[in-house]
């Protein structure tokens, strides 16, 4: 397929929260400075405060109250928008922005209801417009590691992974605007599940090369008087070739992701930016009790800023994904329809709590019936 050659990209940022104040717009600053093929001409929040402080990291960017007056304004002149709101609002300025013919890079999750991702991968496509999600849990350097291990053939076929998000509280917003809108329905759509769950399933689907088929999910909320949303979330998703568990939490004592990706000859444990690799080495005793296997084990530490909430660093390796996706017309792509994937797990994981963990089947594809 021939690709597009693109003259410097022009995008708008909408919502100018804790993500677009330390995450994107930093990354697109030093983009600009770095390659200068990208620049934030306009930026929209309904936040007075925010606006204001929009001027002083961008200060050549022009400056709207809403989505809408700056799509009227500025769509013609645009080639994306980047959209960091709270989720409920993803859905709707999405549609406005391929409406008005500009590719969109979406913070995850990409919608709070199924048939929202649905129709706006449907809308990417008959518009031939590129909606792209914020997967930028593939970009860590440790996930890449990960990655290479596998790729490698080291640990042969993954039969199972487990993926543990720890977090002591649930991420804050600014403080200029309504600081715990994540532990809201209103604005958020769910709890961790909702939050967090798309950065656990879309490894997951790395990891074990397929989609699952079901899932069984448990959830708590341990603050019920203050928030209406779940701050503790486990699931078992089912895999034609394995399973994997996913454990997520706002009331954890420390921050800290701890990954085990399980093949049959060997595995890889992460706890943050450490490393380690096993793997079986064969010997002549009659079994493993008797020292028929043994394993090889290495360690190494690899720098992610697993710390740093924004994952600024992050963010240059996903942006080009959108560019790439954007030259090759990839409207829907790949990371667009496991998005939706995710938000399918996260409304079946909703129903299976509610009926007593039942298992719920998973569709998986966008093009057929929700």
């Amino acid at each position: 397929m021939e690709t597009k050659e693109f003259k410097k990209l022009k995008g708008a940022v909408i919502g100018y929260g804790f993500i677009s104040g330390k995450g994107h717009i930093p990354a697109y600053l030093a983009r600009k400075a770095q390659q200068n093929d990208t620049e934030i001409v306009a930026v929209a929040d309904t936040c007075e405060a925010r606006r204001a402080l929009v001027k002083k990291a961008l200060p050549e960017a022009r400056v709207y109250a809403t989505y809408e007056e700056l799509l009227k304004k500025e769509a013609a002149n645009l080639d994306f928008v980047d959209i960091s709101t709270p989720p409920c609002d993803h859905a709707k300025i999405a549609h406005a922005a391929l409406d008005a013919g500009l590719h969109v890079l979406c913070e995850k999750p990409i919608t709070t209801t199924l048939e929202e991702a649905k129709s706006l991968l449907e809308k990417a496509k008959s518009v031939k417009r590129v909606f792209f999600p914020c997967h930028n849990y593939k970009h860590a350097p440790v996930v890449k590691a990960i990655r290479e291990v596998i790729e490698s053939g080291q640990i042969g076929t993954v039969r199972s992974v487990t993926l543990s998000t720890f977090r002591n509280t649930h991420a804050k917003g600014v403080t200029e605007w309504n600081t715990n809108w994540r532990r809201f329905q209103e604005f958020s759509g769910g709890g961790i599940a909702m939050d967090h769950g798309s950065h656990s399933f879309y490894l997951t689907f790395e990891w074990l090369g397929t989609y699952p088929t079901a899932i069984s999910a448990k959830m708590s909320n341990l603050e019920p008087q203050k928030y209406d949303t779940e701050d503790n979330f486990s699931a078992v998703l089912t895999f034609p070739n394995g399973l994997a568990h996913c454990h997520l939490t706002w009331t954890a004592g420390v921050r800290k992701v701890i990954y085990t990706i399980q093949g049959t000859q060997g595995a890889i444990t992460v706890d943050d930016d450490d490393m380690q690799i096993s793997i079986q080495e064969k010997t002549s005793g009659p079994d493993v009790a008797q020292g028929a296997i043994r394993w090889n084990t290495t360690k190494k530490t690899i720098e992610s800023d697993w710390m740093d909430a924004s994952h600024v660093t992050w963010f240059n390796a996903l942006f080009d994904q959108f560019i790439t996706a954007m030259k090759n017309d990839d409207f829907a792509g790949k990371e667009a329809q496991e998005a939706y994937r995710c938000i399918e797990i996260i409304t079946r994981a909703y129903e299976s709590a509610k009926h007593e963990c039942k298992e719920m089947k998973l569709v998986g594809n966008y093009t057929e019936k929700v």
